[in-house]
This record gives C-alpha cells, sequence and structure tokens, in this order.
C-alpha cells in the first residue's frame, strides 16, 4: 500500500514552537492548510490542537474545514476572480486583494447579504505577483475606504513565492512607511502588516524583522520544517511530520547504467541518480508511485544510502546499492518529501492517507495549546456580532 502518513506530535511540536516565535514577535498568524487539500482527518487534528485561523486558496478546501471545524477565522489566500465573488463573501471572513473591481463586487455581495467583508489590500514589492503598485497606493485606498460594507484589516505583501527572490529588510520597511502614510492620510488605524510567510522565519529568528509586521501566513514550514533561505531545516522544527511509504513491486540486482543508446526521449526529466558508470550493478526497487501521484524531484529516500534513478508517470526506481535492510517485493520505502510533492500526494486519489495517532487518542489527550497567534484576529467573524458556528 502506498500512504501518506501524518505524524500528530511532530504537527504539535512545530505548532508550538511556531506559536512561540509568534508570540515573541507579538504577531498574530493563520495556519496555510492549501497543501492539504481538504483532508479531514488532518483539519480536525488541527482543530483538537486548538487552531482557529485557517488560511487557504480553494474555496472548496473552505467549505470542507467549515464541515469539520464549527468556528474558525477564514483567510481566502488566492486574488478573487469576479464568478466566485458570492462563495468568497459567504466562506471567507477575509480575503488578499488587488483590483479595485473586484473589491467594489466584493462589496455589494456584503451588502446583499448584509455583512461586513474584511480585506488586506496587497502591495507588489518586487516578487512580480500580486499586488497594487505602490505609486498608486493612496488613489487606491482613497476609493477603498469609501466602500461601506468593506472593512480595511491592512495592507500585505508576499515574498519568495513567485520569483525566489530572498526577501530583505528594506522591502518590509517599505511595508512599515507604507502603512504610517496611509494612516496619517486618512485617519484611520490599520490593524495588520500580514506580510509573514515560511520564507520569513529565519528573519523573526534573527529579531532582524520589524515588529511591525505583525500577521504571519504559514504553512510549509508547519507542515515540513522548512528552512527556505538557507536549506535544510529551521531550528526547533521537525521535518518528519509528513512520511511517504511506498511498496516495492519489483526488486531485482540490475545494470545500474543503460545497457543500449540512449535518445534522451524519456517523458519526464528529472535529475536521477547518474553517478554510475557503465558495468556498475546493484539492486534496484520499482515502487507504484510515479509522476501521477506527485513531483516525484520532490522525493528524498529516509534512508541515505537510497537514491532516485528516475520516474514514469506510473512507477519510480530506487538504487538501493547492494540492499543492506534486505528488502523484498511487498515491502515498502520511506520518504520525506517537498511542497511540490506533497501537494501532489494530498491532491493524489490513488495515494491513502492517514495519522498517527488515531484521532481519538488525540481527543482523549484533550486540548492543547498551540501558542499564542492561532486564534483569530477579531472575534466578530461575520461582521454581525455573531461568531461563525453560533
Amino acid at each position: 500500500m502506498n500512504r501518506v502518513t501524518v505524524d500528530l506530535e511532530a504537527l504539535r511540536q512545530n505548532l508550538e514552537t511556531i506559536g512561540d516565535w509568534m508570540r515573541a514577535h507579538g504577531a498574530t498568524w493563520s495556519v496555510v492548510t492549501k497543501v492539504l487539500c481538504g483532508h479531514a482527518e488532518t483539519l480536525e487534528a488541527l482543530q483538537i490542537l486548538g487552531v482557529r485561523s485557517i488560511a487557504d486558496s480553494r474555496l472548496r478546501n473552505l467549505r470542507a474545514i467549515e464541515r469539520i471545524i464549527p468556528s474558525f477565522e477564514s483567510w481566502y489566500l488566492r486574488p478573487p476572480h469576479p464568478s466566485i465573488i458570492p462563495e468568497v463573501v459567504e466562506l471567507a471572513d477575509v480575503s488578499l486583494n488587488s483590483e479595485i473591481r473586484i473589491i467594489e463586487r466584493l462589496n455589494e455581495e456584503a451588502a446583499r447579504l448584509d455583512k461586513i467583508h474584511r480585506i488586506v489590500i496587497m502591495i507588489e514589492l518586487g516578487d512580480l505577483r500580486e499586488g497594487i503598485l505602490p505609486g498608486s497606493l493612496v488613489d487606491f485606498y482613497q476609493k477603498v475606504f469609501e466602500l461601506p460594507n468593506i472593512t480595511v484589516l491592512g495592507i500585505g505583501a508576499n515574498l519568495g513565492c513567485l520569483a525566489g527572490a530572498v526577501p530583505d529588510i528594506d522591502q518590509y520597511m517599505q511595508l512599515v512607511l507604507y502603512r504610517e502614510l496611509l494612516e496619517l492620510k486618512f485617519g484611520r488605524q490599520l490593524q495588520l502588516i500580514s506580510a509573514g510567510s515560511s520564507v520569513v522565519l529565519p528573519l523573526v529568528l534573527k529579531n532582524e524583522l520589524p515588529k511591525s509586521i505583525n500577521h504571519f501566513r504559514i504553512g510549509e514550514s508547519l507542515f515540513l520544517g522548512s528552512d527556505l533561505v538557507g536549506g535544510g531545516t529551521l531550528p526547533g522544527l521537525r521535518n518528519d511530520v509528513i512520511l511517504l511509504e511506498a511498496e516495492i513491486a519489483e526488486i531485482k540486482e540490475k545494470s545500474l547504467v543503460p545497457t543500449t543508446e540512449t535518445a534522451g526521449i524519456q517523458p519526464f526529466e528529472m535529475n536521477g541518480d547518474s553517478q554510475h558508470k557503465p558495468g556498475d550493478r546493484g539492486y534496484r526497487a520499482l515502487v507504484t508511485v510515479g509522476q501521477l501521484e506527485t513531483a516525484v524531484e520532490g522525493l528524498t529516500p529516509v534512508r541515505e544510502d537510497y537514491r532516485i534513478a528516475g520516474a514514469s508517470s506510473d512507477i519510480t526506481v530506487v538504487n538501493l546499492g547492494d540492499n543492506p535492510e534486505g528488502l523484498h517485493v511487498g515491502d515498502t520505502i520511506a520518504f520525506r518529501v517537498d511542497y511540490a510533492a506533497l501537494l501532489g500526494l494530498m491532491n493524489s486519489p490513488y495515494v491513502d492517507k492517514r495519522v498517527v495517532p488515531p484521532l481519538q487518542d488525540l481527543r482523549d489527550a484533550g486540548p492543547r495549546d498551540p501558542g499564542a497567534g492561532v486564534d483569530p484576529v477579531f472575534s466578530d467573524l461575520d461582521g454581525d456580532g455573531t461568531e461563525r458556528g453560533e
């Protein structure tokens, strides 16, 4: 059986550690769950572990979360497009925006439902993803502040999410200055600068990030422990929350280098195990996970002397050397995953998912305090004096 396992004890430790960092920084944070693709058991585990502020980029996932967690603060992360405006206002307490026409539509829908919809205005700071240009900031806000059913929580940015540029302090200081400018110009307080993500955590640990950056959207480092700047794992976090176990369908001693002429016609290009020369032999295992299930280049065997040789849509080939574990057909090989591989696996209907220990064990242990910041940023979740679920 091919299976992804979510270790809830490791997840709890990462939640508590990041919560401690947020508390020390004086910030709130939302758990980004889009990589879970609506996996019910893991979402329920997050609820048991105390998470109440959740951010996702798929409305279907937010609807699934709403069924599992009776009262939570929902953030919609992807820039809304016109056809989904009614669902965004229905399902999301907060959305991230950069188009005035979209915000006007959100205002109209919120008025129709007699609600207040909260937004964060995204500003372009060099990653060339979403965001208004700083030069249009004042005019943009002038229009937004006139909308009666829209509340502007603050400003935000996405850095290190598309172009791969490493965020620097100057970019964050720009956001601090923009907030000061807007507050002085319009006489209104902006509660948040939502510009923290997993890529920013190294700056938090070094105490270099301005305290005014006071809201974080954290997913990858929570689930994988990743240090997105320096590589490896952030100190204090665990990288074993997620494990893939793939079943062996064939294992044989073979040549490690093709014995016929190659023409580069493989359908999936990847940097496989290429350290061998003609004549080298060793054990090769075929596991029944391929590019159809995940981005195989994002898999790393837990055992360091195993190497992925290549993959097709259905099969991944792993070089085992002299097979030190004595593996046989039906045994499994364990893999760590990167973000792209995890996203593929959780979205695949062909791979089983489970949590350990069972959820009932987590319930029996009682509520946990995962640290400051996973509580809602605001308490009035529906904008009408009641929280969702009441």
